[in-house]
């Protein structure tokens, strides 16, 4: 494996809202001068040696991937941060690495390095008429990243990026490295085991805990991906009335003699943004429909702003500058009447829908999961919050996703409503989310936090979200990693949320 150890002592997340004091930034980088199993292998022994070196330097260790996250969920405190992206090797899978049991399609099987970015395994996949089951709206993130914090997908019947993964390659110290999967669904064979010198363990509650676990587990240096066939996304932005019509819909997902474009077809993808400084001209309502493939079609088309069909409001709102409040609602309106342009029928590929690797400005964006029912009544109290702490620089943003089996997935309402709060990077912003999380408390109104944006976390606000999942999650934490190992894995923000307990 090849290590560049570059010397950094501090670290910059993507958005540029924090910075961390670290020992140093090693980039890795696969051996190109072996075959790609054995330059994987390579690497898995060279990961092992560093994780050594951690321990005997008495020092943490964490991997990075594109560093997408808004809370130092990636950070490794005073250690050493690793730079994964260049470990991007992908393999197919042939029918002697399968076991006999496995009940999926083999030919839709990729095993992927965990550097690869979503946008190269979507091109890899494409060029064998393969996609991607979902995304999140930006497709820069790290395949290893994105269900490492539960990114939470684009299709409320498929569920978030970690919903299609069914292996995964751990290297959990210095002399172990582990394949880890769901006894109750199992995929790989021996041969496959023995081609990456690894031994298997099968269990449904370690499996689902380490797939959400923000590299505190060990570092995940393979992922095995089940795909679908490449197909293609119809998409249409309307600006709908904001009236009990819209908020039944918004609430029960009941798609029957619906308004949308194509009234009684359950949509693949349906988003509702509601700018509350122009409530009478409705919210901006964005719907997806499932398209066999064809060639014969014309790609996204992207707005003046470069503002396209997959976009969420990341990619626009850090365009709004801090300004004083009074001119907030004027500086919003004006910003969305030039990004957010109503389309129609517009196609493109999974990959070219979701297609966003470049954001615009410093931002913050918090997320919560609620379930359905309370929907509506989480907008009522975002509408009386923007009048009482507001005004809020930004927009309400709501996504839908189904249900995931990962044991820490923050989508775990069946289904998951996303209620997505982004805005300028102020004081103001972060004033206006603590507001949200406490009338949000005081209503007793249920409710997650995504694990990699804005959040305010503790271990008891956890156990309320999250339950007997929580001592489920660390009892298998512990199970996986030795006492060592365990410290070598475990960052401030672990500490911070509860999550470092040793059993």
């Amino acid at each position: 494996m090849k290590i560049f150890k570059t010397g950094f002592t501090s670290w910059e997340n993507r958005h540029e809202i924090f910075k961390e004091d670290i020992a140093d930034m090693y980039m890795l980088g696969n051996e190109t001068a072996l075959g790609a199993l054995d330059s994987y292998n390579d690497t898995t022994k060279g990961i092992q040696k560093l994780i050594e070196e951690a321990i005997n330097n008495n020092t943490t260790l964490r991997a990075l991937g594109a560093g997408w996250s808004w809370t130092k969920i990636a950070t490794a405190g005073k250690g050493i941060m690793l730079d994964t992206k260049p470990l991007n090797a992908v393999f197919t899978i042939s029918s002697r690495s399968v076991a006999p049991e496995y009940t999926g399609d083999t030919s839709k099987l990729v095993f992927a390095q965990c550097g690869n970015g979503i946008w190269e395994l979507s091109e890899f996949l494409r060029n064998r008429n393969l996609s991607l089951k979902t995304s999140g709206a930006s497709n820069g993130q790290t395949i290893a990243g994105a269900i490492g914090t539960g990114a939470h997908g684009s299709a409320f019947d498929v569920g978030g990026v970690q919903d299609f993964v069914v292996g995964l390659h751990i290297i959990v110290g210095p002399n172990r490295h582990v394949w880890l999967e769901r006894k109750s669904y199992p995929v790989v064979s021996p041969f496959l085991l023995n081609s990456l010198q690894t031994e298997l363990i099968q269990d449904d509650d370690l499996f689902n805990a380490a797939l959400v676990s923000f590299g505190c587990f060990g570092i995940i240096h393979g992922v095995m991906v089940e795909t679908e066939d490449l197909f293609l996304l119809e998409s249409c932005m309307e600006r709908m009335p904001i009236d009990d019509t819209l908020y039944k819909l918004m609430e029960t997902l009941d798609f029957t003699g619906s308004a949308l474009p194509y009234k009684d077809e359950r949509p693949f993808h349906f988003a509702v943004f509601i700018n509350p400084y122009d409530m009478d001209k409705g919210a901006y309502v964005t719907s997806m429909y499932k398209r066999p493939y064809t060639d014969a079609y014309t790609k996204p088309v992207r707005n003046a702003e470069g503002i396209g069909p997959g976009d969420d409001a990341p990619c626009f709102i850090g365009k709004i500058t801090q300004a004083i409040p009074a001119l907030v609602p004027t500086l919003v309106n004006k910003l969305l009447g030039g990004t957010l342009t109503p389309f129609s029928k517009q196609f493109g590929t999974l990959a070219e829908t979701f297609s966003n690797t470049t954001l615009h400005g410093k931002l913050l964006s918090a997320a919560i999961g609620v379930p359905l029912h309370v929907v509506n009544r989480v907008t009522e109290l975002l509408l009386e919050i923007n009048k009482d702490a507001g005004p809020f620089s930004g927009l309400f943003a709501y996504r839908y996703v189904k249900k995931s089996k990962a044991m820490l997935a923050f989508t775990r309402f069946d289904p998951t409503c996303v209620i997505e709060l982004d805005a300028t990077f102020s004081d103001a912003t972060y004033d206006f989310y603590k507001a949200v999380w406490k009338r949000l408390e005081e209503e007793n109104i249920p409710f997650t936090f995504h694990w990699g944006k804005i959040n305010e976390l503790n271990f008891d606000r956890l156990q309320k979200m999250h339950g007997p999942s929580l001592d489920t999650w660390i009892a298998a934490r512990n199970q996986l990693l030795d006492k060592d190992c365990l410290k070598v894995f475990t960052n401030p923000v672990m500490v911070e949320w509860g999550l470092d307990k040793v059993l």
